[in-house]
């Protein structure tokens, strides 16, 4: 199973030193529902699930007086513990599906680019149990598409991407892939509480060298397990990336930095 990648240590390095950032849009999009929802209550505990290694645990950490950081791999859980620490903030190797929390304990529930490995139903409905009055989830990820513009050669990059994602999609599991095309429809409608909100295409931008691009390939679980599949395939497929973008670029092909312009979706709600 795909999921088993993230256990395994290597990818976890990987996954830490080249996935993309938090997106810092989301955070804000997150935080001031947050503060709408809790009528400027005290916030005492956000709880971090599927966290990785940690990407949206810190830009949590400095809005509650704790935050639980948790996911299945122990390998994450280690990176984390790392490379994102804070004195506020711990980790722990728990399910999305049985978090080891109270009932109605928790301010916040954030899942960030995790929530489509979950057994959706039982998450949200463990996201609702640990959740007080006034309690909000979070949970978010980005389109598996991206749009470049740089210069003169918008067009011939994005024909290029189309055609890496294509590839991509070609190694992903069906069910994953759904949630993320559909920007996480079906976790909104799972999600059994009524005051909710589906927020799609929020505009993210980021720049990025094509050394970036292929090193973000590179953690996407898609990519690796093509590489589970057929290695040496897989390889071919990132040496000819590489060299389409040299033929694109040219001279700018290891300095340019291009505008990668991505789609975020959100899904949000208040436990009343």
């Amino acid at each position: 199973m795909a999921v088993q990648l993230f256990k395994k240590k290597t990818f976890s390095s990987v996954y830490h030193k080249h996935m993309i950032p938090a997106s810092n849009e989301i955070m804000q999009l997150i935080l001031s529902y947050v503060r709408e929802k809790t009528n400027g209550q005290p916030l005492e505990l956000a709880v971090d699930v599927g966290c990785g290694t940690g990407r949206y645990t810190l830009p949590l950490a400095p809005h509650f007086k704790k935050v639980l950081a948790t996911d299945i791999s122990d390998s994450q859980i280690n990176l984390a513990k790392q490379y994102n620490s804070a004195n506020n903030v711990s980790y722990m190797v728990a399910p999305a599906e049985k978090l080891p929390l109270k009932d109605a304990s928790v301010d916040v529930v954030n899942a960030g680019l995790a929530a489509h490995w979950f057994t959706v139903d039982k998450f949200v409905n463990e996201a609702a149990r640990v959740l007080k009055t006034n309690g909000c989830l979070a949970v978010h990820a980005f389109y598996p598409g991206t749009e470049i513009e740089y210069k003169e050669f918008s067009h011939d990059l994005n024909v290029l991407m189309s055609e890496v994602w294509d590839t991509l999609h070609q190694h992903g599991d069906e069910k994953i892939t759904e949630y993320m095309f559909s920007q996480y429809q079906h976790i909104f409608e799972a999600v059994p509480l009524k005051d909710k909100e589906w927020i799609t295409n929020v505009p993210v931008s980021i720049q990025m060298s094509s050394l970036d691009i292929m090193r973000f390939i590179h953690t996407m679980y898609m990519y690796q397990a093509f590489r589970q599949k057929d290695a040496l395939k897989a390889e071919e497929f990132i040496i000819k990336t590489k060299e389409k973008f040299l033929a694109i670029l040219g001279e700018d092909a290891d300095s340019a930095m291009l505008n990668v312009h991505m789609k975020y979706y959100c899904v949000l709600a208040c436990k009343k």
